[in-house]
């Protein structure tokens, strides 16, 4: 036997030609239950203005998709490089807009491979592994005061004295201030914990002031 021959017999073995029932199932199991996981980290350290069903339920489903393309193209030779060919055409336009989404979908995809190759133990030991310790660096070191934008329409006679209940909030700057002939509103940055309604408490009986609102965002450069 020549040594291409020998090439070829070696990389042949590495495929079936089959395609296992159980091996499906399993892979398609194991990918589901640490999507679940996936979701479960996601969901608790999610500091975004609006958290999305659909993203967590696409973590799951990204998972084991790729678990059963994985199963697939490790059964025959042909269907991986088809696999290949029609993937390497596909184009994603979808916005990602946070940073650690994409290290999710990364998550989500490095355990559909694993699955899909067969390795269970290995990928359920390393998933529980890697949400414990990113849950514990969140939060012991990460997690941080929520940034909220405080909105207060006061009337124009009261500014003085609702600025002295305004410079005693904590962490706050001034992002915009505008004045018509008897109103003036501005707007501030402030840090606050997960009970934001305590600032409202202290303006509601303010003299002079129209209306009070706390607006959830995110400071994405850091102004």
């Amino acid at each position: 036997m020549g040594f291409v021959d020998l090439i070829k017999k070696s990389v042949l073995n590495e495929f079936t030609g089959t395609v296992s029932i159980t091996d499906m199932a399993l892979s398609l199991i194991t990918a589901f239950i640490i999507g679940l996981f996936i979701i479960y980290v996601y969901k608790k350290t999610y500091n975004g203005v609006v958290y999305s069903k659909s993203f967590a339920l696409c973590l799951m489903l990204l998972g084991m998709v790729t678990s059963l393309i994985i199963r697939t193209i490790n059964s025959n030779l042909a269907l991986s490089l088809g696999m290949v060919g029609a993937l390497s055409i596909v184009r994603f336009r979808t916005a990602v807009k946070e940073p650690v989404d994409t290290a999710f979908m990364f998550w989500a995809i490095t355990i559909g491979i694993m699955s899909g190759a067969g390795l269970y133990l290995i990928a359920i030991i390393s998933s529980v592994a890697l949400g414990l310790l990113y849950f514990v660096s969140y939060s012991l070191g990460f997690k941080k005061n929520s940034k909220y934008l405080f909105v207060v329409k006061y009337e124009l006679n009261m500014d003085e004295q609702v600025m002295k209940y305004i410079n005693k909030l904590p962490k706050h700057k001034l992002k915009s201030k505008s004045v018509t002939k008897d109103i003036i509103e501005t707007t501030f940055e402030v840090e606050l914990k997960d009970n934001h309604t305590e600032i409202l408490d202290k303006f509601k009986n303010v003299e002079g002031i129209i209306s009070a609102s706390v607006i959830s965002y995110q400071n994405d450069f850091g102004a």
